[in-house]
């Protein structure tokens, strides 16, 4: 299974940023970067009450689920899912391999207005991704395989203990 790059507290802060952005501009209910397997990686947005948790695990078991669906119709994949409720609506966005973006926001806002945004917000998260990749390749997480109440922790590294390039020692 393919794996979450290692992440820095330097990276949760540029998503952060990326996010909240994006629920500024698309006036969001929420905004959260999920891995694949359903584990919340981050999230901004006035979420209030929400169990973000189940959220992200049921948000990307349907969009698994959308996979398969693709297949079944001779699709290669779908890249997003939507669903619309009376009040609040949701949409999710593939990142990159390992990742989601899924949104929370409300129905009487216009889902162009959220796709609008999130196809370059997918592009910056992906990014942010990538250079967490490209800084330690071989290092990462299969979040599947780890059984965290509370997963922040994971993420609280700072660059200045992460592992140096030889070219630095």
């Amino acid at each position: 299974m393919a794996t979450l790059p290692q992440l820095l507290e330097e990276d949760i802060r540029a998503l952060d940023a990326v996010l909240l952005e994006f629920s500024r501009q698309a006036e969001l209910c929420g905004a959260l970067v999920i891995d694949k397997g359903g584990f919340l990686i981050t999230h901004q947005g006035n979420t209030g009450e929400l169990d973000l948790t189940t959220l992200g695990a049921l948000a990307s078991g349907a969009f698994m689920a959308s996979q398969t669906i693709a297949s079944l119709v001779n699709e290669k994949n779908f890249n997003s899912t939507f669903q619309q409720g009376e009040n609040s609506s949701l949409f999710i966005q593939e990142v990159d391999p390992q990742c989601l973006l899924a949104v929370i926001f409300s129905s009487a806002t216009g889902l162009g207005l959220v796709k609008y945004y999130a196809g370059s917000v997918a592009a910056s998260i992906a990014r942010i991704l990538g250079a967490a990749r490209d800084r330690n390749p071989s290092g990462g997480f299969d979040l599947s395989v780890l059984n965290m109440a509370n997963p922040r922790e994971l993420f609280r590294k700072k660059s200045q203990d992460a592992p140096r390039p030889a070219s630095f020692e």
